[in-house]
């Protein structure tokens, strides 16, 4: 079989990377598409990668693995939805754009929602496999806890705090946190790892890096992937960011601030002040553990590092009994957005 490794944005790479991993294990053929903006952050330029739909068009994959809310809908293929986040509550998160014949959901909070969605639109298919970006969580992580201590060392620290607010601007806490965050930095036992979202408004991402450059206990963080700073936490800083459900999944404590969420298993503050107090209270005093193993049952109950694996397994179930879609049927107004979409901003 042939399999497309879908990218829009550079969040995409480590949600896919553990679908590669299983592919080239099992000897498949894949390619990976990288939108231009995009090129410079790719990591695995010596691998099989294009940046033109074209090529897309003449390698006529059997499945499509997109991370984003898009996908040409006129190219060969099982087009698959994998997510991006876990933040249900976020505007968009169930809407349906016609794009995807198969959903692939991380836990039995989306699969009903999806399979409710499935009964009225009827033209897609889903099926619970657990999401490929935490399969890492269940590996052996001596090797981030070997970089954990060695910050923590060298800092002369006790703890990481991890701040890593939405790019929203209805929803983003970084306006309003900067000088909180360089109140909190006065505290020399916490180090403070800041994690911004490639989509973050530049005007707050050079502010916060000027924080950074100025203030020894607070580092920027530059890469793509945000997993390794959720591992190597022991808290986050966050607001409505899907980052917050992947930090619960370690069993770890979130501080966010004006959540949107419909069911908060964390402290969520409603006025941007009083860090440092709510910082130090939650360190001492963690009530939510049990919280946040109903959140893990619900969202992500898959603890065995097997998601990316449950995946290619899936597809390729699937198609056993169904046929590979030449293209995808949707509407004037999805075509159209297609084609501008990739006249703008793919190639």
């Amino acid at each position: 079989m042939k399999y497309v490794l879908f990218c829009l944005n550079n969040y995409a790479f480590a949600i896919l990377q553990p679908i590669k991993v299983v592919l080239e294990d099992r000897k498949q053929d894949y390619i990976w598409y990288v939108t231009p903006k995009i090129e410079s952050s790719f990591p695995y330029k010596n691998e099989n990668f294009t940046t033109k739909i074209k090529d897309l068009k003449a390698y006529k994959s059997d499945v499509i693995f997109a991370p984003g809310n898009e996908v040409p809908y006129f190219l060969r293929g099982l087009k698959t939805q994998i997510f991006h986040g876990l933040a249900g509550e976020k505007k968009g998160h169930f809407r349906i754009r016609e794009y995807f014949d198969l959903y692939l959901t991380q836990g039995p909070y989306f699969t009903n929602r999806f399979n409710k969605l499935k009964e009225i639109h009827k033209d897609f298919d889903v099926i619970e496999t657990g999401w490929p970006k935490l399969d890492v969580y269940y590996k052996n992580n001596d090797e981030l806890n070997h970089y954990k201590n060695s910050l923590l060392k060298n800092y002369k620290a006790q703890n990481i705090i991890l701040y890593a607010p939405t790019f929203s601007p209805k929803l983003t806490s970084a306006p309003h946190l900067l000088e909180e965050i360089k109140s909190l930095a006065t505290d020399k036992n916490y180090l403070i790892l800041l994690k911004f979202h490639p989509l973050m408004a530049e005007e707050w991402v050079n502010k916060y890096q000027q924080l950074a450059e100025e203030t020894e206990n607070i580092i920027y963080q530059t890469e793509s992937d945000i997993t390794k700073f959720l591992i190597i936490s022991d808290l986050l800083i966050s607001d409505t960011s899907s980052v917050v459900y992947e930090f619960l999944l370690l069993n770890k404590p979130v501080i966010t601030f004006n959540s949107i969420s419909e069911n908060i298993v964390w402290k969520d503050l409603k006025s941007y002040d009083n860090l440092n107090t709510e910082v130090l209270d939650t360190f001492k005093n963690d009530s939510n553990v049990q919280l946040r193993q109903n959140i893990i049952r619900d969202y992500h109950p898959y603890n065995d590092g097997k998601s990316a694996l449950r995946m290619v397994e899936a597809v390729e179930d699937y198609l056993k009994t169904n046929k590979v879609p030449e293209k995808r049927k949707i509407s004037t107004f999805r075509k159209l957005k297609t084609r501008y979409k990739i006249l703008k901003s793919y190639n």
